[in-house]
């Protein structure tokens, strides 16, 4: 099982590739996925993060609040002022400029969670960001949007909030719960978990490729090159501001993928319901689904590879 988990997150980044490929220029291969079920497959893998989540990470998390609260601010100040700025420079219409904005203004998706557990970074950090920006989006989203776009989008703060609680907050604390009464039982799971996360995330990317596909090709390669310039912007963004404030490797790491990894899901459902005119406005979040996927499989191969906080200070003991 540890070969088959060490091949898998190896090729990661391949795997996704490969699936996107296929869904994108075969779409009836994966038609019968559909997208209603993509929340359910992320509520599958935010309950396997939970089982390797211990309460006193948490505890540690909220000791030390600066962490979180500029996680947060970042997420909402990186992201939407690149996004802006991309617009500007690559002279996008409107559709378009409405689309990468939106993803912009969203809140850091689950992926980022998953990813940050296969770099091995700071999972527990990760998924408070990701649970506390989700909570302000409601807020911040539409404020942002409509600062930038000068337009507004209604946002049903409850449906949201049910939403948060179903995808993302129940699943790990209920994780948590087995894994603090089933230590033992848990631990004989930690090795596939990667293996099933990575499976989910193929079939959740199948699933909104297919679905999209008439839209990707004809939005032309000037969205995509903007989708790659803003995400890979966001990694390196986060990984800088938060070596700037002397965050440990697992923070660093778990900042870098927040910022760059976005709920582009939300994106895409926003655009489609607060832009039913602008014809283009859902490319840029399904596009960005993809895109970060593979990126972050990329970024994840290289980070699991550094040495972690653990790994310095044991090897200053043994010196």
């Amino acid at each position: 099982m540890n070969k088959i988990n060490e091949f898998t997150c190896k090729w990661m980044a391949l795997i996704v590739l490969v699936t996107a490929l296929v869904s994108l220029f075969y779409p009836p291969a994966f038609l019968f996925i559909k997208t209603s079920c993509i929340n359910y497959l992320l509520m599958i893998i935010m309950f396997g993060m939970g089982l390797v989540i211990k309460p006193q990470d948490f505890v540690l998390i909220f000791s030390k609040p600066k962490n979180v609260i500029f996680g947060c601010i970042t997420q909402y100040t990186i992201m939407p002022a690149i996004a802006f700025l991309l617009c500007k420079l690559f002279h996008l219409d409107l559709a378009m400029t409405a689309g990468v904005i939106l993803v912009g203004t969203c809140p850091g998706g689950t992926a980022s969670n998953v990813i940050t557990y296969l770099s091995k970074g700071d999972i527990a950090l990760s998924v408070c960001i990701t649970s506390v920006n989700t909570l302000l989006a409601p807020v911040l989203t539409p404020l942002i949007t409509y600062f930038l776009l000068r337009t507004s989008i209604e946002i049903n703060i409850i449906s949201m909030f049910i939403s948060i609680l179903q995808i993302v907050i129940v699943p790990i604390i209920l994780g948590i719960i087995i894994n603090k009464f089933f230590g033992k039982f848990t631990q004989k799971m930690v090795n596939i978990l990667p293996v099933v996360s990575i499976v989910l995330i193929c079939i959740i990317i199948s699933s909104v490729v297919s679905h999209n596909a008439e839209n990707i090709f004809t939005s032309g390669i000037i969205i995509l090159v903007v989708v790659v310039i803003h995400n890979i912007l966001g990694y390196l963004s986060g990984f800088v501001a938060a070596k700037a404030v002397g965050m440990n490797i697992e923070e660093m790491k778990a900042i870098s993928i927040e910022i760059g990894m976005q709920n582009s899901g939300l994106a895409t459902g926003l655009a489609s319901t607060a832009f039913p005119n602008l014809y283009g406005a859902t490319v840029p979040g399904a596009i960005f689904s993809v895109w970060h996927n593979i990126s972050g499989a990329i970024l994840a191969a290289i980070y699991r590879n550094w040495s972690t906080s653990k790994d310095i200070e044991n090897i200053k003991e043994e010196k």
